[in-house]
């Protein structure tokens, strides 16, 4: 049955963020089905957030940093591969934002999962590709290194008003 014919299917819909200081890339070591891998302080949507708001939060879990967002580096969809036991096959609608580092909070328990944030040159983080949680990772950095750059302006968030 196709989703035309009522069959129910959405997205898992992510933020990730672009975070660069002095050449370097702030990134995150997690564990992920038992393996280590790295991504970009990213994670999921939730109910009643904005985008913006969502790449802030996740930046702050994952990290523990403050981050002024600068600009939208794009949307991107990703199919996860099935895996032999099943799992797998979710389909990811990302949305990339770059951000400068405001306030470090040093003593803030990093998000469950996460082993450890890191800063990573772009060559260190290409060489360690095969680590990396998936192929958007390295995309949303070559997009921004590219110098892709959209304006917030092009995110909104509309809230419906309350009834009367």
């Amino acid at each position: 049955m196709s989703y035309r014919e009522g069959r129910f299917w959405q997205p898992d819909v992510t933020v990730a963020t672009i975070v660069v200081e002095g050449g370097r890339l702030l990134m995150v070591e997690e564990t992920v089905g038992g393996q280590l891998v790295i991504n970009q302080p990213a994670g999921h949507l939730e109910p009643d957030e904005s985008l913006l708001d969502a790449a802030l939060r996740e930046t702050l879990e994952e990290t523990g940093w403050d981050v002024r967002l600068t600009a939208f580096i794009g949307a991107y969809q990703w199919k996860a591969p099935l895996q032999p036991d099943g799992s797998g096959g979710r389909h990811y609608l990302r949305f990339a934002f770059a951000a400068e580092p405001v306030r470090h909070h040093a003593e803030r328990a990093l998000d469950e999962g996460i082993v450890q944030a890191l800063w990573m040159t772009p060559a260190e983080l290409q060489a360690r590709a095969p680590q990396h949680r998936g192929p958007l990772v390295w995309q949303v950095v070559a997009d921004y290194l590219g110098g892709r750059r959209h304006s917030l302006d092009l995110v909104q968030h509309m809230v419906s008003p309350e009834p009367l």
